[in-house]
């Protein structure tokens, strides 16, 4: 039942489905050491299943066609990707020049995605290779509602899930009042954002169950983040323009844009997943 209530809910959206997911896959894992090392990290090692966590990545997106799939990597990684997504096309891998966190590496993917579309209006979505993700059927209605939203409302859509323990290791969101429904899927007002509390902030949101945790999967138009980037990071942009990564600042995307943005540029779609950011 599942199943079919998710591909009755495709086709009502593939009209519009022109999406382009970018999988962030460039990471060491070193939280998982030894386990997960700079060598082999836990995104292309079997954790969970007969199959990696970036092959479960790749399989969740499996309502997409190959050719909107897209990977950002460190040039170590490459024979991983190839290697066990031999399906993705080589020039839909982005080798990232060295590792300047996820504020540099979206803004040179987003950066690489508009040379390639021109001057279309089309959505990207971050995802990340090394999340479990239990519930692929929630997880895609949530991405093609917040690609409705994303080409209606030209908003930055995030989903999130239920915050289950005070971490101080997760970003958190501070949700607001229900504002619309696509499809049956809600559509919460932002409020705020909090990057990796300490311990009894963490306790205080978890009890007042105002706040969500960050996932890290963001929806929105490519040209709309590409704005933001030239707003509050405009030297990132830049530098990668002049082919200059290497000098780009070391910083997050919750830390650089989105704890800066207006909240009323943002929406919030909660998610039931089977959620965890591994390690």
């Amino acid at each position: 039942t599942s199943h079919k209530t998710f591909w009755q809910f495709l086709f009502k959206t593939i009209i519009i489905r022109t999406m382009k997911a970018v999988i962030l896959a460039g990471g060491y894992g070193t939280r998982l050491y030894p386990l997960s090392t700079k060598e082999h990290p836990k995104q292309f090692i079997n954790l969970i299943g007969e199959r990696t966590l970036f092959q479960q990545t790749i399989d969740r997106l499996s309502f997409l066609n190959k050719n909107d799939i897209f990977v950002a990597t460190n040039k170590e990684y490459i024979h991983f990707i190839k290697e066990q997504a031999p399906e993705i096309p080589d020039e839909n891998i982005f080798e990232e020049p060295s590792m300047r966190n996820t504020a540099t590496c979206i803004a040179y993917a987003a950066l690489k995605l508009s040379q390639k579309v021109g001057e279309k209006d089309e959505v990207m979505a971050i995802i990340y290779a090394d999340h479990l993700v239990r519930d692929i059927d929630e997880f895609a209605r949530k991405l093609l509602s917040a690609e409705i939203l994303a080409k209606e409302e030209n908003t930055l859509n995030i989903i999130e899930v239920e915050a289950k323990f005070p971490s101080t290791k997760l970003g958190y969101v501070k949700i607001g009042k229900l504002l619309k429904e696509i499809n049956g899927e809600k559509i919460y007002e932002f409020k705020s954002f909090k990057e990796k509390p300490d311990e009894e902030t963490a306790k205080k949101y978890l009890e007042s169950k105002d706040y969500l945790w960050n996932t890290g999967f963001y929806v929105w138009k490519i040209k709309t983040i590409l704005e933001k980037y030239s707003k509050f990071l405009p030297q990132t942009l830049a530098l990668l323009k002049n082919n200059e990564y290497d000098k780009c600042e070391n910083i997050s995307i919750d830390y650089a844009i989105m704890e800066k943005v207006d909240p009323k540029e943002v929406r919030i779609l909660p998610a039931i997943l089977g959620w965890n950011d591994i390690g």
